[in-house]
């Protein structure tokens, strides 16, 4: 039986930034995921400036080898409507494809890695975690998305009552033909709201690359959506008239509507796994990033591993992103007064789309940059760094 001082199931952002933060701790950490990098990713595929800060990554340095498409302006609008275009006036994210930022991210990680690897068995033995009957660790971090054995394992994921968003999406490069033809810019990416608000489409650009998909929390009408905001796109110019393959299916926790527990005894979870998603964008990759830090810090002060050990990392999720109100309605968690049938006439308004869609929902501008305490014991002052 080989030990490991905590092992990470899921080798995403979650996971690997936790590996990352951890590497100068003298920890041994095992990553462990199903995949073998790089791979496929259902994503839209954005990241904000928050996310690269976080991550200490400097654009120009990660763009000499990596698609990064900066984006500076949105449009967004109602699917059947036209859109309203804003300029923002300066990069406010960035386009990426996900099987090079997961690689990257998973490069840099510093520990030892077991991919493709599928977890057969979580068991539990002499006060440790007892995984595949190979590898032993008094602390088990789930990082392994909306399916994450390790959820599941707490009795979260298929087969519970949570309510999950359902999407369909492709990404796929374009022929040079295409690309000619295709309308749709990189510097700003296309948001296109459901009438009921229950989901959004999009269209992201990055170079000869595009990713077009559909999210909602209502999937029995998905396909549907889908369809028709694929055929109105194709009419307008707005993507290739011959997509090539098929949508791949993906799903996420929107962090209102997530039931699953973030610790228990020698167990967190962080990331799509714990159900962190943004409620109004969906977007996972900050949130995802954001608490594999607070885990660090949290695992840097050497807690006893018992659940009530590790409830500060809780606590640090509710004070960053809220407490949960899972009684909240799900189409896309906005104000009443957004609601049908106001929201038509408030895609078309500039102010509305730049200030609240775009940088309230999508880029959280309002949501400062991360600080945590310093790790430090019980009893000790208390200090503050910034993991940028």
């Amino acid at each position: 039986m080989d030990y490991y001082d905590l092992i990470i199931v899921g080798a995403g952002p979650a996971g690997s930034t936790l590996a990352w933060a951890l590497q100068n701790t003298g920890k041994r950490i095992l990553l462990i995921d199903k995949a073998r990098f790089p791979r496929d990713k259902s994503c839209a595929g954005w990241i904000t400036p928050a996310v690269l800060d976080a991550l200490q990554i400097d654009p120009d340095d990660y763009a000499r080898n990596h698609v990064l498409e900066p984006i500076r302006g949105f449009r967004i609008g109602m699917i059947g409507n036209n859109a309203v275009e804003n300029d923002h006036g300066e990069n406010v994210s960035y386009g990426i494809r996900r099987n090079e930022f997961d690689r990257y991210l998973l490069d840099r990680a510093g520990t030892d890695q077991a991919l493709g690897t599928e977890i057969t068995d979580i068991g539990h033995g002499n006060g440790n975690w007892i995984i595949n009957d190979r590898w032993e660790t008094p602390l088990l971090i789930g990082a392994g998305g909306h399916f994450c054995p390790v959820a599941r394992y707490l009795g979260a994921g298929p087969g519970s009552h949570e309510t999950t968003v359902a999407a369909k999406e492709m990404e796929f490069e374009m022929t040079p033909e295409q690309a000619g033809d295709c309308q749709a810019r990189g510097d700003r990416p296309e948001l296109w709201f459901c009438r009921d608000l229950k989901g959004y489409a999009w269209i992201f650009r990055k170079q000869n690359y595009l990713s077009v998909g559909l999210g909602r929390e209502d999937p029995t009408r998905l396909s549907r959506h889908l369809e028709k905001f694929v055929a109105n796109m194709q009419s307008q110019g707005r993507i290739p008239a011959n997509l090539p393959g098929r949508f791949k299916d993906h799903a996420y926790l929107l962090y209102d509507h997530a039931e699953r527990p973030l610790v228990d005894d020698g167990i967190m979870l962080i990331g799509d796994a714990a159900g962190l998603a943004f409620n109004q964008s969906g977007e996972g990759i900050r949130p995802a990033v954001e608490s594999a830090l607070i885990a660090a810090n949290v695992i840097r002060s050497e807690p006893d591993l018992s659940a009530r050990s590790l409830q500060p990392y809780g606590e640090a999720i509710a004070q960053r992103f809220g407490t949960r109100s899972m009684s909240a309605d799900p189409a896309l968690q906005v104000p009443d007064w957004v609601k049908m049938p106001l929201a038509a006439s408030l895609m078309k308004s500039h102010w509305f789309t730049r200030r609240i869609v775009a940088e309230r929902w999508f880029l959280h501008r309002q949501v400062p940059p991360l600080e945590l305490p310093a790790p430090s014991r019980v009893g000790r002052e208390t200090a503050y760094w910034r993991p940028a």
